[in-house]
């Protein structure tokens, strides 16, 4: 009998299991679909913002700007880490930090000064359990706004003008396709010139006439390459977030479902073993009596 009550308290502990974990695979779905939206959107965005920048740079002669290149007295590089506030998303935060360990490590290697930002709750705590203090701690939820982006950007270029650092860098995770989404390491600071490149590809700078200068809209194009090149890192992690939540909780639910079954069976046979005892039991006693 207590066999059939620990079983018994077994199977609606994993239905309950069942119930959350389906339940949040919808939720990572609906949150999917909206952040996968949002992605798209912003991709075409920010291809074409790039396109332009190397179209125009093609135009611009020797044009320079701070962001090509860091100051001379910069020596420390700004490694700014995206993960999430949440946990129970496969592995998705351990193999960005993976990632992120591997170019902290890199850099030390070559005895190059390396410092991290951290976005996402998950990160704060990895880097305290690894004793490394963040410069920042950026909060976005999984809703990033451009114009919260914007301000992060603002302030790395501020930054990287004035010579606080010689690089910055963003570990993330891509979105490339449902089934592939692949941890990287991208340098977001310096730009690096794209005029000979892009002059020597496509030769159409020559076709337009610019006014104001090719320089001047540059000045205005890089600030804007660099937020909505940022911009789309954020959008691309919580795309992946979320989809690797969405795959986790759907095999949950499932070793959930399977693990059910299996109670369910113990279950009946425990009690077919019950009824069996205890028939035998009522037959042995009326031959008694006899």
């Amino acid at each position: 009998m207590a066999q059939i009550r620990a079983i018994r308290k077994r199977m609606t502990a994993v239905g309950t299991i069942a119930r959350i974990t389906k339940t949040m695979q919808m939720i990572a779905t609906a949150k999917f679909t909206a952040a996968l939206t949002r992605a798209k959107n912003s991709r075409p965005y920010t291809n074409a913002i790039r396109s332009l920048v190397g179209e125009v740079s093609g135009a611009a002669g020797e044009y320079d700007s701070p962001l090509f290149e860091a100051q001379a007295g910069a020596k420390k590089e700004l490694l700014l880490v995206i993960a999430s506030d949440r946990g129970l998303c496969g592995a998705y935060n351990g193999n960005v930090f993976k990632k992120a360990l591997q170019h902290i490590r890199a850099c030390r290697t070559d005895d190059k000064e390396i410092a991290v930002e951290t976005s996402g709750k998950k990160s704060v705590a990895f880097f305290k359990f690894q004793k490394m203090i963040p410069e920042a701690q950026h909060v976005l939820g999984d809703k990033p706004s451009f114009e919260d982006v914007a301000r992060i950007a603002d302030h790395y270029m501020e930054d990287f003008a004035e010579g606080k650092w010689n690089k910055i860098s963003v570990a993330y995770m891509r979105f490339e396709t449902n089934a592939r989404q692949i941890p990287e390491v991208i340098q977001l600071l310096p730009l690096a010139p794209e005029a000979n490149q892009q002059e020597e590809t496509t030769g159409s700078a020559a076709n337009y006439e610019f006014s104001p200068s090719a320089g001047e809209i540059l000045d205005d194009l890089l600030p804007r390459s660099v937020k909505t090149a940022l911009f789309q890192m954020f959008n691309d992690s919580v795309v992946s977030e979320n989809i690797m939540r969405m795959i986790a909780m759907k095999a949950a639910t499932e070793n959930a479902n399977d693990l059910g079954k299996d109670l369910r069976r113990d279950y009946n046979r425990a009690r077919q073993a019950q009824i069996t005892t205890e028939l035998t039991e009522i037959i042995s006693g009326a031959a008694a009596l006899e």
